[in-house]
């Protein structure tokens, strides 16, 4: 059993106020509504994803050898000025500098805190429960956003326009600053423990060394690609079911009581809340289903392929004009992701040196961000010619394609 102690209690905070993105149920919605087409939507997340990927490595050697905590730091007043640009404007450049503003942001912090979790698990010698540990305080981020969708939906509603959720999005964004200056010291990382800042740049050239052996491991290697492939997938789509459930809401024989954009910013927030709830659950039952399959990558390869069925069938329901089920098999698809989560982190973690653990899942977000980039370029082309359900249900059956460099084996 996971100790409940205070450390636990500041990585579940940071999960939930991390989480509160207020404009993550909204972001597609907000962009067509300012005018952008599908593929310009694509566009502005393959600059995010880009910019993440050029950025990712650098930023997580520097979280290795310059302190984890001033990172985490940095990375969230990145967040909080590329809010304050997406309220401020609504011109496609100033997207454009906001998107990469974000992805700076997303650079520092992507594999950092988890990085910060493992090394803390290692401390406390509790590293055998890093798939419960890792599984609770995920469980907390999906709670967050659960919260997030209803409190999104209430500001839209308020306000009537969707920028606002970007200026709500400050304020838990200041509080996880806050947080981070009060996470002890010993989680900054084994390099900074160590060493003075006078040593930075012998800490990067070791740090370096470290990361670059991680690539000669062909079991991690698998790793990696099971995790950034499906995750890559995931990412470039899961903003897709926002004009679904609009085009749900509409449908509806009583959504003629509201005006057509009300009742489908109400119907977004409670979908979204129910998506968030399901997936908080399944966070904390990763365990159960890992012992399903038997072993970690048995589940991982399972779960890959019932992630890819999952969101080929709510593509063919779209197309049928059954967008019910069409939602229904969207939110199997984000359930799946959050079962898999904790099993990733768990699997690449067997192999990657605590002393580089930052560079290490950096890494696998690297290889996630350039999958991001590639496809959803695609997925907006796809969706403006052909509709959003022929879109995604390519985008699985390049996902089944994928799935041969990515399947784990047992084997060592």
């Amino acid at each position: 059993m996971i100790p409940h102690d205070k450390q636990l209690f500041k990585f579940s905070a940071y999960g939930f106020l991390k989480n509160l993105r207020f404009f993550d149920p909204f972001i597609i919605l907000f962009f067509r509504d300012c005018g952008i087409s599908f593929f310009q939507i694509g566009i502005l997340f393959s600059i995010r994803e880009i910019s993440t990927t050029i950025l990712e490595i650098p930023t997580g050697i520097f979280a290795d050898s310059y302190g984890r905590k001033r990172a985490m730091i940095f990375s969230f007043l990145a967040y909080i000025i590329s809010f304050v640009l997406f309220f401020s404007f609504k011109k496609n450049e100033y997207f454009a500098i906001a998107m990469f503003l974000f992805a700076i942001g997303e650079a520092f912090r992507t594999g950092t805190h988890k990085a910060m979790i493992l090394d803390y698990l290692r401390l406390k010698k509790i590293e055998n429960l890093k798939v419960e540990y890792y599984g609770f305080t995920r469980s907390w981020s999906q709670k967050g956003s659960a919260i997030s969708s209803l409190i999104a939906g209430a500001i839209v509603l308020y306000s009537t326009e969707y920028r606002f959720v970007f200026l709500a999005s400050i304020v838990p964004y200041l509080l996880v600053l806050f947080l981070m200056m009060s996470y002890p010291n010993e989680l900054n990382g084994a390099v900074v423990r160590t060493n003075s800042w006078q040593n930075f740049p012998e800490n990067i050239k070791n740090t370096t060394r470290n990361f670059l052996l991680i690539f000669k491991d062909k079991i991690l290697l698998k790793s990696l690609f099971n995790s950034a492939f499906f995750d890559g997938i995931f990412k470039a789509t899961k903003d897709y079911i926002q004009p679904i459930i609009t085009a749900f809401a509409i449908a509806l024989p009583f959504a003629t009581r509201f005006q057509e954009k009300q009742h489908a910013i109400i119907i977004v927030a409670i979908v979204y809340f129910i998506l968030f709830l399901f997936s908080a659950s399944l966070s904390k039952r990763t365990i159960r289903f890992r012992n399903v399959f038997k072993s970690l990558s048995k589940s991982l390869n399972g779960s890959f392929i019932f992630g890819m069925i999952f969101i080929t069938f709510s593509g063919i329901f779209f197309i049928l004009e059954l967008q019910f089920f069409s939602i229904i098999f969207f939110i199997l698809f984000f359930g799946m992701q959050n079962l898999r989560r904790p099993l990733s982190i768990a699997k690449i973690s067997e192999n990657i040196p605590h002393n580089v653990m930052a560079s290490g899942l950096s890494a696998e977000s690297q290889l996630k961000t350039i999958t991001v980039a590639v496809l959803s370029p695609f997925i907006g082309f796809w969706a403006d010619q052909f509709g959003i359900g022929i879109a995604i249900i390519i985008l699985a059956i390049v996902g089944l394609m994928l799935f041969p460099i990515a399947k784990l084996n047992d084997k060592k």
